[in-house]
């Protein structure tokens, strides 16, 4: 793999030669054995090194350029998937993917933040961040789901909005807030996954659901490690101890009811086998739509006043 970080090299190099004892098997038998014992000792290695990770090199995992973005869980979790462009008033903005899609035989609507591969896309798609005609953009998809009745899915991963100068001249704090009113007021059940980084009103915008998940190494946070230090400490080197303190990590998270579900990523983080995540993200979603989908329009919307309400709520 192209990007490999320092403390999970040991864990990538057994990863590897899972993967290609795994072809082997594929094609004869008398592999099976050895790749069993193999992909034990890698799970059992990535527990032990990830299990002591600070919470700054888990930051730093979950913004892994090998990571699978929404795209990627879009093209496994969903068929008939039709992008949807476009805000109707500006322009439309590649940071936001959305549009209508099947999920398990279900009509469904999807909005993601969506980074770049590359130099030149991450360039296109500002690095997942989003505009407010991006913002507009789902709420277009989220409207649309409303009056067809269509469950929705939003994938969360992005470091904030955009924060230029164009952004603020078409309103993005009011496309953000906008977003967040339609989300909580829609009659329908929202499942959010929180699939890297979740940082600032660029992730609440996708993020006003009746659930939400969180993949086992990703954040989520007001504000990212790097921006709360340089406000703070005048310098963006104490991000490690902003992570800390911040408490942006997934077991934290569940802790204080921000996030229903930690969804576990595959040994050696989400990056290492795109398709075993998407796996493990489908149970996670399909179990929570089931749940959902069970209540009224009413009590979907009360639900998830009283699952917000609850946050931050101090009982003495």
């Amino acid at each position: 793999m192209a990007h490999v970080l320092a403390f999970e090299r040991p864990v990538v190099e057994l990863v590897t030669r899972v993967r290609e004892l795994r072809q082997l098997a594929s094609s004869d038998e008398r592999f099976g054995p050895e790749l069993k014992r193999l992909e034990d000792k890698a799970a059992k290695l990535a527990r032990e090194v990830f299990a002591k990770l600070s919470p700054m090199q888990k930051v730093q995992l979950s913004r892994h350029p090998n990571r699978p973005y929404t795209r990627e869980y879009v093209d496994r979790l969903f068929t008939d998937f039709v992008e949807l462009h476009g805000d109707r008033r500006f322009a439309d903005d590649p940071a936001i993917l959305a549009g209508i899609g099947r999920y398990h035989g279900r009509s469904v609507a999807i909005v993601g933040h969506q980074k770049g591969r590359s130099t030149k896309e991450n360039m296109q798609r500002n690095f997942g961040m989003p505009n407010p005609e991006g913002y507009r953009k789902a709420i277009r998809v989220y409207e649309l789901a409303e009056r067809f009745g269509l469950p929705i899915f939003t994938f969360v991963d992005t470091a904030g909005a955009a924060a230029g100068i164009g952004a603020e001249e078409r309103g993005q704090s009011e496309a953000i807030g906008h977003a967040i009113e339609v989300m909580s007021r829609v009659g329908v059940p929202i499942v959010t996954a929180v699939i890297g980084e979740g940082g600032s009103g660029g992730a609440l915008a996708l993020g006003v659901a009746n659930r939400v998940l969180v993949l086992e190494f990703s954040y989520y946070s007001v504000i990212t490690p790097e921006g709360c230090a340089a406000i703070l400490w005048k310098t963006a080197d104490r991000a490690p101890d902003a992570a800390e303190r911040l408490k942006v990590t997934a077991p934290h998270l569940l802790e204080f009811g921000i996030v229903d579900h930690i969804v576990e990523e595959p040994p050696g983080g989400a990056h290492q086998d795109h398709d075993d995540a998407a796996r493990r993200l489908d149970r996670a979603l399909w179990d929570q739509l089931g749940r959902l989908s069970r209540l009224p329009p009413d009590e979907l919307r009360e639900d998830r006043y009283q699952r917000f309400r609850r946050l931050g709520a101090f009982v003495a």
